[in-house]
């Protein structure tokens, strides 16, 4: 299929984006928190991939090409939003106190959100390489060994990461909410 799109076939690259999108939006998705960011990151994968399709090593899996460079869009978006939050909050942000929240619903939903996504903010401020490791082995359910090559360290150390990871993460949990986890 690699080989066809690298000569040009417009179908073969179409097929290998219906083969990999849904893993690489779960996985942008996942880092980011965000489903537009997830859908311009995932895009832009592609877009990455296609255009250093020359550069793909065949005696590698595609996905784990694709998911790589996925995951370098993911650490660059982070970067620039942390410049970006450094910006916006140097303005004022009078303007910002008079926009209605669009979430509101029943209670149980909302808390249920509240929960959601003070887990997903838990999981963002988690060191990179304890984060990567845990959305992998768990949102994108790669075995060990595909986690590890993905990576390019050993299965010890991812299953080292993921161990950390889950550990880190139930200690922020209980920190933010005592009793609630």
């Amino acid at each position: 299929m690699v080989a066809r799109a690298l000569a040009g076939e417009e179908p073969a690259r179409r097929s290998l984006v219906e083969m990999h999108r849904e893993a690489v939006f779960r996985l942008v998705r996942a880092q980011t928190a965000d489903v537009d960011a997830a859908l311009d990151l995932t895009q832009e994968t592609f877009i990455a991939a296609f255009v250093n399709l020359h550069r793909y090593d065949v005696g590698r899996p595609f996905r784990a090409w694709v998911m790589r460079i996925a995951l370098n869009k993911c650490r660059d978006w982070h970067r620039r939003r942390l410049v970006r939050r450094f910006f916006w909050q140097a303005k004022p942000i009078d303007d910002a106190l008079s926009i209605a929240d669009e979430q509101a619903g029943p209670d149980i939903e909302a808390s249920a959100r509240q929960e959601l996504d003070e887990v997903r903010r838990t999981i963002e401020r988690l060191p990179d390489k304890l984060r990567t490791v845990l959305l992998l082995r768990t949102v994108e359910e790669l075995s060990q060994a595909e986690v590890a090559g993905l990576l390019g360290v050993s299965e010890k150390a991812v299953e080292t990461r993921l161990y950390r990871a889950r550990a880190k993460l139930l200690e922020m949990l209980r920190a933010a909410s005592p009793g609630r986890v």
